[in-house]
């Protein structure tokens, strides 16, 4: 039997939701359906449901790379089932390992959890690599599926998500840091020490069977109803050193969700909401700048950046993706500049192309923004630049039509004749009438263009014959 847990009010998680997606537009296109959805399974939920009895079972799942946001939502579970004084914690893995810290937060709370915790690797196919293997081990049972691995866990020191080299004093003090870090728990859960180090040392990986015959994991299981029968009546030693035997006559799972915000921040995290996010700040910025007083652009451009910069202090950034990003850019307000026939919108929808998939680059999880999701924002955004760009260049060059610049070169009709260079006429232009001088006389009805203006003085020249105008299209001029 699985149930999920409600642990408050549908109206509280309703606010903590939209707090955390306040940029309407974002989360409609990041975020709103993991937010609907977590708030329909909580709203679909019986408060009685949230209620456990002495066989309850809480069940976590750590799927991906193990990040902040994970180990709050692990952690938040833990202390969840420990309030509901459930009978077992169970946290089922598959990742490919993750950061330092948060993996030792999610390893803290499972040694000071009063309820025994239980870490398997499933389902089939599914690892406990890395960070993974130093949380597998860390819990009062071990368990995998067949088909399962483990191990790998040597610390890598990351810069711009490439692995960088160390001096050997310094790749020593971590090893052996990270050694005695593993073997300060892996003794009292009655683990094989001097095995385990070797998945540090060596980055020496275990199958599920060799992992049991080594006494890295306690029980191969092929599903969770075989897993919590082989649990049934097992008495087992904490952490504390002392004795107890798990009960589960009739197991009840009550799987532990995320909260809204939680699923909020998981995503936006992700390689392709990252890339979508950054394009979206920068293109809000860039049309607010070009079109300013729009408002909304730069107001939505500047929080999907915010939200960007707090992804891109947990991701494994690259740096010379983001240049290359930076590249496509200028190259796209190039093109519309200069005209080179689409050969830097080329160059640029490629250097896009490029840095999106170097953007995000880690030895651990080898994942990154996905082809479709560089080309599927690539294009749009290199058509929108261009014809921005070109707009404002444009407009550059159209004549004023408001102020007095708008009079250069409009034609009017002499009123008061200008009897000489040095003497003052009047002319009729748009309807008004203003001083003017001329180079040379002209005569009362005479038609001028306006070539100057001078306070509120226009100096004008005389319209030839051949280039007189029509009285009505004066009047429409």
């Amino acid at each position: 039997m699985r149930k999920v847990l409600n642990r408050g009010s549908l109206l509280r998680d309703l606010a903590h939701a939209l707090a955390a997606c306040l940029p309407v537009a974002c989360a409609l296109l990041l975020g709103f359906p993991f937010l609907a959805r977590a708030l329909l399974v909580r709203a679909a939920a019986d408060p009685s449901d949230a209620s456990t009895d002495a066989s309850g079972v809480y069940e976590l799942q750590i799927n991906g790379e193990i990040e902040p946001i994970l180990a709050e939502y692990i952690v938040d579970g833990i202390d969840a089932a420990n309030t509901a004084h459930a009978n077992l914690i169970l946290i089922t893995m598959n990742t490919p390992g993750g950061l330092d810290a948060s993996m030792r937060q999610i390893i803290a709370a499972i040694l000071h959890s009063r309820v025994p915790v239980v870490t398997y690797v499933a389902p089939s196919g599914s690892r406990a690599a890395s960070a993974g293997f130093f949380i597998l081990i860390s819990a009062d049972v071990a368990a995998m599926s067949p088909g399962t691995d483990t191990g790998a866990a040597s610390p890598l020191l990351e810069v711009a998500g490439s692995p960088v080299n160390v001096n050997a004093t310094l790749e020593r003090k971590i090893m052996n840091e990270a050694t005695a870090y593993l073997r300060s728990y892996a003794a009292r859960r009655g683990r094989n020490v001097s095995l385990a180090v070797t998945a540090v040392t060596d980055a020496k990986a275990f199958s599920e069977s060799e992992a049991l015959k080594g006494n890295l994991i306690n029980i191969v299981a092929p599903n969770t109803k075989d897993l919590l029968a082989q649990l049934n009546g097992r008495t087992i030693t904490r952490i504390d050193g002392s004795q107890q035997t798990i009960n589960l006559p009739n197991p009840v799972i009550t799987l532990h969700v995320m909260t809204g915000r939680e699923r909020f921040l998981d995503r936006i995290v992700q390689p392709d909401a990252f890339f979508i996010l950054l394009i979206l700040g920068v293109l809000g910025l860039y049309v607010e700048f070009t079109h300013p007083g729009l408002v909304a652009p730069g107001v939505i451009g500047g929080i999907a950046l915010v939200l960007a910069l707090f992804a891109m202090h947990m991701l494994p950034v690259n740096f010379a993706g983001l240049l290359l990003i930076i590249l496509a850019l200028v190259l796209f307000v190039l093109e519309a500049k200069y005209p080179t026939h689409g050969v830097l919108g080329v160059g640029g929808a490629i250097a896009m192309l490029m840095g999106a998939v170097m953007l995000i680059h880690s030895p651990i999880t080898g994942g990154g923004v996905r082809p479709a999701i560089a080309l599927a924002v690539t294009i749009p955004l290199a058509l929108i630049v261009i014809f921005l760009m070109r707009l404002v260049l444009r407009s550059h060059h159209w004549k004023r039509t408001t102020g007095a610049e708008q009079l250069l070169g409009a034609v009017g009709e002499i009123t008061d004749p200008i009897a000489s260079p040095d003497a003052k006429g009047m002319v009729l232009i748009h309807g008004e009438l203003w001083r003017a001088a001329a180079s040379e006389p002209v005569q009362k009805g005479a038609q001028v263009r306006v070539n100057k203006i001078q306070g509120l003085t226009l100096f004008v020249e005389p319209v030839r014959a051949e280039t007189q105008v029509h009285p009505q299209e004066r009047l429409i001029s």
